[in-house]
């Protein structure tokens, strides 16, 4: 184990922890370089208070180190959902300390707990360090083409 990581706790956010998301979605912006976008904060209440919205975090003393956001999807195929796997990511100070992995450990105790078989992830084919990583936790990778439909720039 790195000497230098650091104890933390993986916690799901409910309603009650607007401050601790909105943390997360801090570090989104930051670990994928993306410019804030505005979101109310009733709206993302409304986000945590809906079941099929999954949002985990790895925190320490109050800091959120890593988290994910994922999301319950019912399936026509069988009578039990998927898991989309959104977002996941952890400070580039805290990567490499098993916080990335015990996302992805409480994503699968979510998933046997609630008896939905697989999640799935998509990863840019040029991220190389997410796709080791996915391969380091057990996932299979699937050639796959991702088409994005711009509605309305915002």
């Amino acid at each position: 184990m790195n000497p230098n990581a650091k104890k933390f706790e993986i916690k799901r956010l409910r309603k009650t922890d607007l401050s601790t998301f909105n943390s997360l979605v801090e570090l989104f912006n930051e670990v994928f370089e993306e410019e804030p976008k505005p979101r109310s904060d009733a709206y993302s209440i409304s986000l945590l208070s809906n079941p099929s919205f999954i949002a985990i975090v790895a925190i320490s003393n109050g800091e959120v180190l890593g988290g994910l956001t994922a999301y319950e999807l019912p399936m026509i195929y069988g009578d039990y959902p998927e898991i989309f796997l959104y977002d996941l990511a952890v400070k580039p100070e805290y990567q490499r300390m098993g916080i990335g992995k015990g996302l992805i450990q409480s994503m699968r105790e979510y998933c046997a707990q609630n008896h939905i078989k697989e999640f799935f992830l998509m990863a840019h084919e040029e991220d190389e360090h997410a796709i080791e990583f996915y391969k380091s936790t057990g996932g299979k990778s699937q050639k796959v083409v991702n088409f994005l439909y711009k509605i309305k720039e915002y």
